[in-house]
């Protein structure tokens, strides 16, 4: 909305003028008269493209006329009531940069800045999945700018992919472009949509809030998705999805219209419920909402639910850089070691794991903790969505545990003669099953190299003449747990 204000102009030797300002005056500061009573008055030194200015004109010349030159242009406002009396002239700048308007022998200089933008996409809250929707980008100039911004705008997904890239179009409001495509979602979900306008000489660039659009099947703001197939007997998972996810509420499913549900709490957006179906034939599923607010919907889709036995569900088991266990494979597993398995299913049911035997399972993580033993694991899947449960079995034998050391002895390697190798610090020199290490010399005994034992508890080792020294660490076994331990190094002195 325009704001009339009142200004007043001094004169030296005449009565005060006034006149409707409309827009922000582009005038530098000037004497309101000068040469006998002729002067132009404003307020600052600041306008801007598109947005009409309206002038306090005292005309000393007997002119009708103001005369506008911003570049090189010149324009001629004409004045009201007409010229040798005080009046009014409407200036609406269309040249960026510095102006000059003069009257007679009087001049004042305004500088003409861009017209600021505001970028909106206007699209429906929801559309349907494989049907084109119109999507409208309009660019306004802020009010009361009547320029109508030109060159192009680009729209981006929510990954910064390119979904559009138009020119605009001048109108329909004034001040404003626009430009518009057909949009057709593949699939089934939200998207979000942003436009960015790349500004041209007379208006600076701008950019949209991102506008969020939900694409369901039916097209509607309850999306219900369902399994491919049913089967008589299985357990099915019938889902609603509702844009935007923060509705609040509550839904009710339905089979040929009949409740089959209670009312499901609508959490971030969806409602879910497992159905078990015990009729074959054509059948329709229906989902009824209500908000928190009040307001309602529903959906509904058909599907044929089958009568035949169902398929089998299919359990990947996979052990991370292993592989994936084979449905009755044997697997030898040493004592000690933790596998945290990952596992799918084609009904994209979760997978559980059991055992018998001295195993442990948490999950779908397996701690083997006894040697010479078995374990008989079991992976389950509840089925559903059209496939039968399943179970696979796994043996698993477990094998002595391998015994590991934190030790300082360097790699094998060329060494300085004279030099001294720490092989164990004092802190060092047990294996994880608390088993203490031997140090012995296989070759070069005493000629090339030498153990030592200081007071601290380390032990080195000092190659003391060229040639070849292996040196040897052994650590005893656990009856029935842990394996022996044997770590060896070689070094060359030179």
């Amino acid at each position: 909305m325009r704001e009339s204000r009142r200004l007043r102009g001094n004169l030296t030797r005449a009565a005060a003028a006034s006149a409707l300002l409309l827009g922000t005056i582009g005038l530098s500061a000037q004497p309101a008269q000068a040469l006998g009573e002729c002067s132009i008055t404003g307020q600052n030194a600041s306008a801007t493209i598109g947005v009409p200015q309206q002038l306090t004109v005292v005309d000393c010349t007997g002119t009708n006329t103001v005369v506008v030159n911003a570049g090189g242009v010149t324009q001629s406002l004409p004045i009201y009531p007409g010229p040798g009396s005080s009046g009014l002239a409407t200036w609406t700048p269309s040249v960026l940069g510095a102006t000059t308007l003069t009257l007679g022998t009087v001049s004042v200089a305004a500088f003409v800045s861009q017209v600021a933008t505001t970028t909106i996409i206007t699209a429906p809250n929801v559309v349907q999945v494989g049907v084109g929707t119109k999507i409208t980008v309009t660019v306004q100039s802020t009010s009361p700018s009547t320029y109508p911004p030109t060159g192009t705008v680009l729209v981006k997904d929510a990954n910064g992919a390119t979904v559009a890239n138009m020119g605009l179009t001048a109108g329909p409001g004034n001040g404003q472009a626009y430009a518009y495509w057909t949009w057709t979602p593949a699939t089934a979900g939200n998207y979000l949509l942003q436009a960015t306008y790349s500004g041209d000489t007379n208006a600076k660039g701008s950019v949209s809030a991102q506008d969020a659009i939900f694409a369901s099947p039916s097209g509607n703001t309850i999306a219900l998705a369902l399994p491919p197939t049913m089967t008589v007997g299985v357990p099915a998972t019938l889902t609603a999805t509702f844009y935007p996810a923060s509705i609040q509420g509550s839904t009710g499913f339905t089979v040929n219209g009949n409740p089959i549900s209670a009312s499901v709490p609508i959490v971030n957006g969806v409602s879910t419920f497992v159905w078990t179906p015990t009729v074959p034939g054509q059948t329709v599923i229906g989902a009824n909402y209500t908000t928190n607010s009040g307001a309602t919907g529903s959906t509904s889709d058909p599907i044929t639910i089958s009568n035949s036995a169902a398929q089998t569900d299919v359990i990947t088991l996979t052990q991370p850089g292993f592989g994936t266990w084979a449905p009755n494979g044997t697997y030898t597993v040493s004592n000690g070691t933790t596998i945290n398995f990952t596992a799918s299913t084609l009904s994209g049911a979760a997978v559980t794991l059991s055992e018998t035997g001295p195993c442990q399972v948490s999950g779908l993580t397996l701690v083997v903790d006894a040697s010479n033993a078995t374990c008989n694991v079991t992976a389950s899947s509840p089925g559903g969505n059209g496939y039968a449960p399943a179970k696979y079995g796994y043996t698993v034998t477990t094998g002595l545990g391998q015994q590991t050391a934190i030790l300082a002895a360097p790699q094998s390697g060329r060494v300085n003669v004279g030099k001294v190798l720490t092989m164990e610090t004092p802190q060092q020199g047990d294996t994880n099953a608390g088993q203490n290490i031997v140090w012995r010399i296989t070759k070069g005994k005493n000629k090339i190299c030498k153990l030592g034992f200081p007071s601290s508890g380390a032990v080195t080792l000092k190659v003391i003449k060229r040639g070849q020294c292996s040196v040897r660490g052994d650590a005893p076994g656990v009856a029935n747990v842990w394996a022996p331990y044997v770590v060896v190094r070689t070094y060359q002195g030179k």
